[in-house]
Order: structure tokens, then C-alpha cells, then sequence
């Protein structure tokens, strides 16, 4: 699928662990690629080991993550996982990603729910050293 990609918002703060900004660098990387499944697999082991704000945050973009790959993989009008994700997200305190993870997610939702009904459409996570996308 070819498109426009949408930064997301600017620098972030990382996560705690060298490791874990590993992972969450590399499922940034696969979701901008548009490899939606596996940006999911890259970050559900940081998922199993949150808690609090930042596990809703993971499970929101992993989500998000899912319902773009049902939608351009399998062929999915559905759009379950979408909603399950705003409800994940819509539980962050005020400011959360954009401070943790340098992301708008107002403009993130919008940006995920247009492209469920554009194929021109990516959306695009910033990435953690503030380079923009890629």
C-alpha cells in the first residue's frame, strides 16, 4: 500500500529500559512500514510488562495497530479493534503519549481512522530519537 505518511508529533522520552526502547523502536519502524501485525508482536511483550498508563497506551496502539491489518490484510469493513483502542486510549491521563512517546493521539485516531477507509492513507509513529519518520 502505497501513501502519505502522517507524523504524529515530535520528540518523545522514551521508556525506562534500553530494551524496551528497542522494542518500542523497532514496532514503530514495522508499523510505519506498514507491517501492522508485526509492529503488534514487537510490542506486546512491553504490553505484558506494563501497567497503569503505559499498558493502556501499548494496548491502544497495538489495537490500532490490528485494526489496520484486518482492514488492508484480510479485507476487514469491521471495525472492532479500532473501537476497543479508543477505549484503551480515552483512559490516559491528560498528555500521557505525547510526554512518554512524542504522540498526539487525537491526531493519531483520526489519522488510524482514515486510513481504514483510504488505501492512500499510512499513518506514521515518531520515532524515539526525534528523526521524524521513516
Amino acid at each position: 500500500m502505497e501513501g502519505a505518511a502522517v507524523t504524529l508529533g515530535s520528540v518523545s522520552t522514551a521508556p525506562s529500559t534500553h530494551g524496551n526502547q528497542e522494542a518500542w523502536t523497532s514496532g514503530v519502524a514495522l508499523f510505519n512500514a506498514g507491517h501492522w501485525w508485526e509492529a503488534h508482536e514487537a510490542w506486546e511483550p512491553l504490553w505484558l510488562q506494563a501497567a497503569g498508563a503505559e499498558r493502556h497506551f501499548l494496548q491502544g496502539v497495538i489495537l490500532l495497530a490490528a485494526a489496520l491489518h484486518k482492514r488492508w490484510v484480510h479485507g476487514s469493513l469491521t471495525h472492532r479493534n479500532y473501537h476497543k483502542a479508543l477505549r484503551h486510549l480515552e483512559q490516559l491521563p491528560p498528555g500521557y503519549a505525547a510526554r512518554t512517546r512524542g504522540i498526539d493521539v487525537a491526531r493519531l485516531r483520526h489519522e488510524v481512522w482514515e486510513a481504514l477507509h483510504d488505501p492512500a492513507r499510512r499513518p506514521a509513529l515518531p520515532l524515539p530519537d526525534g528523526s521524524g519518520i521513516l
